[in-house]
């Protein structure tokens, strides 16, 4: 069978799927949840051990350590992520919600109701935890879902889809509910973002490369998952403790993930006293710095920073930084050079910290914290399928409120127009 007739198949099983999901009631989808969390916890040695085959790949191409943090599972993480699988499963049921309802002066009842999106295509790279949580919340929101994940994770995604699949069936849950493509090659990709009727939404979550050949070729809508170039910028004044630790947090938790920060903004008039004691803490983290020229005049340990830093995702133990010309100088930088995902401010003036807030262009603004803060767990939504950084149809952590769309409905007596 050929990579379009399969993908094909596995769309068609998963539109036919749609149509049942969308009227399970939230006692069935929550029953389905924690069969498929007991599943992984269950299957965890097996999942561990596939996983194992594919780091050890990834290590001899030479991964580097940040990414295959990103795609390593043990034990531990496989049950936080079943546990992650409960969570959904208390998170209240979005579909049927009632938006909005008034009464017309014609006496027409009329509501907007959450109503599921249909069939979602996940295309994602190195994040085998994508196949687990896109599938929950998916099932959660009443859609069905086609995974398609990166040949850096196939073996571990096969094994968590395996164990999905067992869940769901000993669940009553039907055939193609959750489908994964075993074809990690970009026609498989192609194939499925170029069946309109068939993908009603595709989520693109991966590197620049991945991302360019979804919006090229997509013949079906899209909610972008674009790089992360987070900035902090410093502010004149800022408590310069807090300003480290915030920079600390937010490039060397984990490094390897998009809410990572990739560029420290400071201000010029007090870059002499802000700057060395937060260069040291970076450093003292293992930190590679790399400046502009007013950078490395104060920090000795920096390195030399070229254009391409600027605006670059290292996904890595690597900072950038930048002596701007206060506020609006910050703001042109990241305009010029941002992702529009991330950007935080660590200022003790409440006026810049609004300003800030107001004019700068991204998903999240974080004002006196790590920009690690916006996750989906961490900002209330439980889990996430990712965070999006398009406008249309939703802007930052995508749950399960974002996996829905709505519908109108009109209830009349007889009413004619």
């Amino acid at each position: 069978m050929s990579t379009q007739d399969s993908v094909r198949d596995a769309c068609l099983r998963a539109r036919t799927a749609s149509r049942v999901l969308a009227t399970l009631g939230r006692a069935t989808k929550d029953a389905a949840l924690g069969a498929i969390a007991d599943q992984l916890v269950a299957e965890a040695p097996a999942i561990v051990m596939a996983n194992a085959h594919d780091v050890a790949a990834a290590r001899a191409r030479g991964t580097k350590d940040a990414l295959i943090d990103r795609l390593a599972l043990d034990a531990a993480r496989v049950e936080a992520i079943a546990a992650g699988v409960r969570a959904i499963a208390e998170l209240r049921d979005p579909v049927g919600e009632i938006i909005e309802e008034y009464t017309r002066s014609n006496a027409l009842t009329v509501s907007r109701v959450r109503v599921p999106i249909g069939v979602i295509a996940m295309i994602y790279e190195a994040r085998p935890n994508v196949t687990v949580e896109a599938s929950a919340l998916a099932l959660k929101s009443g859609n069905a879902v086609v995974l398609r994940g990166g040949s850096d994770a196939q073996q571990t995604n096969v094994a968590l889809a395996g164990a999905i699949a067992r869940a769901l069936a000993a669940s009553g849950i039907p055939d193609g509910a959750v489908e994964i493509l075993t074809d990690a090659s970009r026609d498989s990709v192609r194939a499925l973002i170029g069946t309109p009727g068939l993908v009603d939404l595709a989520i693109p979550r991966g590197g620049e490369g991945l991302i360019r050949e979804v919006v090229e070729h997509a013949r079906v809508p899209l909610v972008l998952h674009y790089k992360g170039v987070c900035h902090l910028y410093v502010d004149a004044g800022a408590d310069v403790e807090v300003a480290a630790r915030i920079a600390c947090n937010a490039k060397l938790s984990r490094p390897g993930v998009c809410n990572a920060l990739e560029c420290l903004l400071i201000d010029r008039d007090d870059a002499p006293r802000l700057l060395p004691p937060i260069a040291a803490a970076l450093l003292a983290g293992g930190c590679e710095l790399r400046g502009c020229e007013q950078t490395r005049a104060i920090v000795a340990g920096a390195r030399p920073a070229t254009d391409d830093d600027y605006g670059f995702e290292f996904l890595d133990r690597v900072l950038a930084i930048k002596v701007v010309d206060g506020l609006d100088g910050a703001m042109e930088h990241i305009a010029r050079y941002g992702s529009q995902h991330t950007e935080a401010i660590v200022t003790s003036d409440a006026g810049r910290a609004r300003r800030f807030s107001r004019e700068v262009d991204a998903a999240c603004v974080v004002v006196n914290a790590s920009t690690r803060f916006h996750d989906g767990s961490e900002l209330g939504l439980g889990a996430e399928i990712g965070i999006a950084t398009s406008r249309l149809h939703w802007r930052g952590p995508m749950g399960l409120e974002a996996l829905t769309t709505m519908k109108w409905i009109v209830v009349g007596e007889g009413q004619v127009r």
